[in-house]
């Protein structure tokens, strides 16, 4: 019995965008105010976690049958602030109509 891929995406899309949020926050206080502190922390947290969340858009768009360019459209939200979060959603919308389709 196969695993469904889409708890997975949706968990790593919201950590993926929580991560880069604060980020940007990080981004701010080291470029705005010349605390490097909290960036230096965050950036290689978000790193791995954008290759996980990359990893599960993978994995769903195989197991869904997605498109490239979905896919593409998909893993490119993780890298836009707030963009996870409603590609999620959209994601999600998808994935379960297909799931009733098949």
């Amino acid at each position: 019995m196969k695993r469904d891929a889409l708890p997975f995406y949706r968990v790593m899309a919201y950590v993926t965008g929580v991560w880069l949020i604060l980020l940007v926050i990080g981004m701010i206080l080291r470029y705005g105010f010349g605390d490097p502190t909290m960036s230096s922390i965050v950036a290689p947290v978000h790193g791995w976690l954008y290759v996980i969340y990359l990893i599960a858009t993978l994995l769903l768009t195989r197991q869904r049958g997605f498109t490239a360019g979905f896919a593409i459209l998909t893993a490119l939200a993780g890298t836009i602030p707030f963009a996870s979060f409603v590609a999620e959603r959209q994601v999600t919308r998808k994935a379960q109509r297909s799931a009733r389709v098949q």
